[in-house]
């Protein structure tokens, strides 16, 4: 009898574990980034600047793995702030912690 799941990211973390549901959510964020560049005619699909999305997925699956741990966030709740964090990108997190950071400060 299979098994039940609730949600998708249940399904991912009982068939392939914690660390490629955190790689495949922080994938899918790069991706969706990529394809709304490739809407906008900055780049194509299937060009050089494709291969660049890999790295930085797993850099920002990393990071998103660690401000989720830092947030405390649950299991089913990580590979979203992950996938979310990774859409950002590096640039993004930036602009992001600057203004939480300036927030603080005042």
């Amino acid at each position: 009898m299979p098994e039940k799941y609730q949600s998708l990211v249940e399904m991912l973390i009982a068939w392939f574990g914690g660390g490629l549901t955190t790689l495949f959510a922080a994938a899918t964020g790069r991706l969706m980034w990529h394809t709304i560049e490739v809407r906008k005619a900055h780049r194509k699909f299937f060009g050089k600047e494709l291969c660049w999305e890999l790295p930085l997925a797993v850099g920002m699956a990393i990071i998103g793995e660690g401000v989720a741990i830092w947030l405390e966030a649950g299991p089913l709740l990580r590979p979203g702030i992950i996938g979310g964090l990774a859409y950002l990108g590096p640039r993004g997190m930036e602009v992001l912690f600057f203004r939480w950071f300036a927030a603080k400060v005042k």
